[in-house]
This record gives structure tokens, sequence and C-alpha cells, in this order.
């Protein structure tokens, strides 16, 4: 149990968002950025680019540090980022992928730095066990809008725990919120999480509480919870 609150770990797609197409529940949003003026950290970690979780914390008025790409790389500024993964190992796997498998296709989205982005057009498992059968240290994950190719080790928590250090606060001092098995990571690292009631079973399982609302409402939710919970009524509204 969290006894001091210093930051948020906050994933964006499903959680922020208010369905797949990416818009902002801006009551969400708002409420993010009352956190951010009581002195609290808004942290993004996504497995979108980093970059647009940058962006999003500047349009936002949020804290000015994003982990995109599945924890592979941490945004400080316009022009700086933390490279935590490998990309060219990631893209080997995806060529080994291409060859046992049909229907293997890169996701249009913004570039990647670290990773390596899929559409959800087959089996992960079967993928996963290529992967593995291969030898590669490489690991296939579902984020529910994409699948992901990273390099073992790398995860949500990782990149969220450069970010802890570069702002001097303990995962002991965070909580996290999220939806997708890429969250679990974040739910064992950080002292408190929260998933949103559309998350798969096993995501909700690693979860130390569970929300009745989904996306955006869902986060809406976990806040007043936590304000509720932990540093008292009506402190975020």
């Amino acid at each position: 149990m969290i006894s001091l609150i210093k930051a948020f770990a906050i994933d964006i797609d499903g959680t922020l968002t208010e369905n797949g197409g990416g818009m902002i529940h801006l009551p969400a949003m708002q409420n993010l950025r009352t956190l951010e003026k009581l002195g609290y950290r808004i942290i993004y970690v996504t497995g979108r680019s980093s970059v647009e979780a940058y962006m999003l914390s500047v349009f936002g008025g949020t804290t000015k540090i994003a982990v995109g790409e599945n924890g592979g790389v941490v945004t400080i500024s316009p022009t700086k980022h933390i490279l935590l993964g490998n990309k060219e190992k990631c893209m080997y796997g995806y060529r080994i992928l291409t060859r046992k498998l049909e229907n293997v296709k890169l996701k249009n989205v913004f570039d990647r730095m670290t990773e390596v982005v899929l559409e959800r057009s087959f089996d992960i498992e079967v993928g996963k066990q290529i992967l593995k059968d291969n030898n590669l240290s490489l690991d296939l994950s579902d984020s529910k809008y994409s699948f992901h190719i990273n390099n073992i080790g790398i995860n949500k928590a990782t990149g969220l725990a450069k970010a802890l250090e570069i702002l001097r606060i303990k995962p002991s001092e965070t909580v996290t919120i999220g939806d997708s098995e890429t969250d679990i990571p974040l739910f064992q690292f950080c002292a408190f999480g929260i998933a949103l009631n559309h998350a798969d079973e096993i995501v909700k399982s690693k979860a130390n509480y569970v929300v009745s609302e989904n996306s955006g409402k869902g986060l809406v939710e976990a806040l007043d919870y936590i304000a509720l919970n932990f540093f008292g009524k009506n402190a975020i509204k």
C-alpha cells in the first residue's frame, strides 16, 4: 500500500482514449492536468511512440517526459531520447516471422526507434513460439491495438524506471493505470496498479484494484478512487 504518492504512470490507448481511434477522453485529461497543478507528476507510458506521448504531455499540460515503445524509449525533450532497446534485433525477428507465417504485416504507425509494430493479423502465440524456437532474445506482446516486437528485458516498467530515476521518484511513490498485458509489468513494479474493466482477466488479476468503467471513463473512476482512498475527497475535482 502507498503511504505517499508523487507520480501517476498512465497508459494511453484504451485508458486515456475513448476508443481505438485514439480520441482523448477530455474529462480524464482535465483530471490529469489538475493532478499536475497539485504537484503530482503525470508520466505517459505507452506502446505508441514516445514522441506521440511527449506531444500529448505538451498539449495536455502535464509532465514533460514520456515512455514509449513499451519501455524502449524515454523522451525528455523534443530532440532528446534515451534508447533502451535495439530496433535492429527486432527487425531481424520480424523478418523471421514473415518467412514462417502468413499475414505478418507492419502497422502504419509513427516511426519507432527500438521496436517493430505489427498488425494484429496472425496468431500471436504461434509467433511467440517461432521467436523462441529461433533462440531470439525478443518478446512479442499484444497492446490490444497492435502486436509489438521488443527486446527481452524491455517493457513498460523498464522505461518507467528510467523516467522515475530522472524525476527522482520511487516506484513505491507511483500509481499506475492501464488495460492491456503490456501494463502488467507496471502493476508489478509500482506501489499500486489499477486495471480498467475491459482488460483481460489476466491483466485484472495482476492489479490491486479494478474499476467498473472502460476506457476514458474508467480512468476517471480510477483517479476518483485514488482521491477518495489516498488523499481525501474532492482532491482532483
